[in-house]
């Protein structure tokens, strides 16, 4: 399959065509199929994200005994290992440079 560039927001979850649709941070190059790919793990984090938001109402829970939070940290940790992979060199450098796939990032794996 032939490989086209996408524009990545990983905070809003777009991948989009279209340079000048939306602000993105991030570049990639990847098939249909990976782009869709990377389009379950943005809906899985999102998933995630709402039950952390309900989980937060509970202060007795601390972050690190919260299945829920360790759920969206994972798939946030799969997304950027996608866009590294299918990343250009220079979003390979942003994302060495903030460490978010360096051992430790995420302290409750």
């Amino acid at each position: 399959m032939e490989k086209k560039k996408y524009y990545i927001s990983v905070q809003s979850g777009s991948i989009l065509e279209d340079q000048g649709a939306a602000a993105y941070e991030l570049e990639i190059e990847a098939t249909e199929a990976e782009a869709a790919k990377l389009q379950e793990l943005f809906d899985a984090r999102m998933t995630e994200e709402d039950a952390t938001f309900v989980r937060n109402h509970i202060p007795a829970i601390p972050y690190h005994n919260d299945k829920e939070n360790d759920a969206y940290d994972y798939y946030l940790k799969e997304i950027y290992q996608m866009i590294y992979n299918l990343g250009t060199e220079e979003t390979r450098k942003h994302i060495e440079s903030i460490g978010v796939l360096s051992p430790g990032f995420f302290p409750y794996p």
